[in-house]
Formats: C-alpha cells, sequence, structure tokens
C-alpha cells in the first residue's frame, strides 16, 4: 500500500532552483505534489540515470544520515504500474536506503516522458555535482542522439554554454582506460583535456601513463603537448620542401605507432624515434627487430 504524508518544508529543493526556463512549470507541479511512502521494493531503476559510479565510502555516510535524520527530500519516480514505480531522480538516496534495511521510503510521483526523466535526473546531479566528468559527457551525448538534440539545445537544458558541452563531450573520445582513469580521479579532467590535444591513440596511451608514472601536474602535461606538438609542426614545416622524406616519415609512423622526424643532408642524415614510456619503448624495438 502506498502511504500517503503531508508536505514538509524545503520541498522546493527536490529539484535544484536554479534550473532551465523549460523546467520552471515541471517544478510548480512538483511543489505541489503529495509525498508518498513507497516500498523500496517497488521501485526499478531509471534507464536513463545518468550516474554510473557510486563512491562506497559516501554512500555509506549518507546512509549514516538517513539512519539518523531520515529522508529529508524525498525521491521522484513515475507510475509503470499498480505499485510499480521507475525512479527518475534519488538513485543515491534509493541506495542508501536499502543499505540500512529501510523498506519503504519518501518519494513524489510523477508522470514524465523518458525524455524528461533524462533532463530531471542530469539536472539533479549536475546541480550536486555527483556526476564525474564521463557520466556527464554521456548523459549530454544520449540527450543529443536520442532526442534528436543540437549541442546548442542541451546547453540550454543543462543551463551550461554550448562550448561547455561541446568539450565535455570530447572526453568520450578519449581511450577507455584513460576514461576509466578519469572516472577513478586518477587524472583530473584538466589532465583529459590536454591529453585530447593529441590526435593519436597511442600517443594518447603514452602521455596518462607518463602522467601517473611522473606525478605530472595539468601544466606540466600542457608542456609536454606542446612539446610533441611544436616538433610535430617543425617537422612538417621541414617536410615541406621534400615530398619523399615526409612520406618516409609517414610511413615508418604509422608503422611504429609514434612520432618520427627524418634529417637527411645529402647521403648522410639521423633518423629520430620519439617514445614516452618504457613499454612504447619495448614495443618499438619489438617492431624494429621483427623486420
Amino acid at each position: 500500500m502506498i502511504k500517503k504524508t503531508s508536505l514538509g518544508t524545503g520541498l522546493s529543493s527536490l529539484i535544484p532552483s536554479k534550473i532551465p526556463n523549460h523546467l520552471a512549470e515541471a517544478k510548480r507541479t512538483l511543489d505541489a505534489d503529495e509525498i508518498h511512502k513507497i516500498s523500496v521494493d517497488n521501485i526499478v531503476p531509471n534507464p536513463n540515470q545518468p550516474r554510473y559510479y557510486f563512491d562506497r565510502d559516501n554512500l555509506k555516510d549518507l546512509s549514516d544520515s538517513i539512519k539518523e535524520h531520515g529522508i529529508i527530500q524525498p525521491i521522484i519516480v513515475t507510475r509503470l504500474a499498480e505499485n510499480k514505480f521507475e525512479l527518475i531522480a534519488g538513485e543515491r538516496r534509493l541506495q542508501a536506503s536499502k543499505l540500512i534495511g529501510n523498506k519503504t521510503i519518501s518519494a513524489i510521483i510523477r508522470i514524465a516522458s523518458n525524455q524528461e526523466k533524462l533532463e530531471l535526473a542530469l539536472i539533479e546531479n549536475i546541480q550536486r555535482h555527483n556526476l564525474n566528468s564521463i557520466e556527464e559527457a554521456k548523459a549530454y551525448k544520449k540527450l543529443q542522439i536520442e532526442f534528436n538534440l543540437t549541442q546548442e539545445e542541451v546547453a540550454k537544458k543543462a543551463g551550461k554554454n554550448r562550448s561547455t558541452i561541446a568539450n565535455t563531450i570530447r572526453l568520450l573520445d578519449l581511450p577507455i582506460e584513460i576514461q576509466r582513469g578519469l572516472i577513478s580521479q586518477k587524472i583530473t579532467e584538466g589532465h583529459a583535456r590536454a591529453i585530447l590535444a593529441l590526435a593519436n591513440p597511442e600517443k594518447q596511451r603514452a602521455l596518462y601513463e607518463l602522467i601517473l608514472k611522473n606525478n605530472l601536474t595539468v601544466r606540466a602535461t600542457e608542456n609536454k603537448v606542446k612539446e610533441v606538438t611544436v616538433h610535430t609542426y617543425k617537422r612538417k614545416v621541414h617536410t615541406q620542401a621534400d615530398p619523399r622524406i615526409q612520406d618516409l616519415e609517414d610511413n615508418i609512423q604509422q608503422k611504429l605507432g609514434t612520432k618520427v622526424k627524418i634529417n637527411k643532408k645529402g647521403v648522410s642524415g639521423k633518423i629520430t624515434i620519439d617514445f614516452f614510456s618504457e613499454e612504447e619503448f619495448e614495443k618499438i624495438i619489438q617492431i624494429i627487430s621483427c623486420d
């Protein structure tokens, strides 16, 4: 059975106050809704939930708080069937309540489309700073693809600048291991954006390993990127006068997966092969030795 309770104070904070205009009416409706007691076993996850990673320590802290003070802010659900609900917002509160063995949870029942579910969950998490950068990027991408929205439209819904949306989505272009490093906070978003300046995935991975190995700051990482890009630019300028040398450099670089520079003067010269980690060095040696 679903139990109704009277509204308490502070309900307006269920959805953050700074939300896009198109959700203002939804927020006013929410303020007028009743709070229900719903069985946690009757609530299924939101397939549009943008958050995938939950810090166990933080979840335990929230559980302790709920055990001490109860649920201050009800979760938001939508009805699927009689006594069956889908979560819209409040995943951490629901998980924390389950963790301490609560059988019911305070909830507000809403009618919402799939797009509205994603928007509400995304906005709540963004305003609470609950999402890591990759989760945020995936949510923006999902809004863009599934609901055929432009980046400008996504930006308006999220209350962000279009450039912020574009730069966040670009994080999904990083190799998966670097994305995992960003999620687990081995690197910061500043590190990730610096790595994105390198187009070659192998170079990105090598720089990522270098950051971890030497505990590079964001500024030091940016300087490493400048070293690579400046050398690449000089190489291009140098080889513009000799297309044959450029073709040779490109062929060797493609084979070795790293930057190669050929300096040829007359019948002599030198070939420089760059590497950024011991693993990359061993890989290059192995490739050369096999030929």
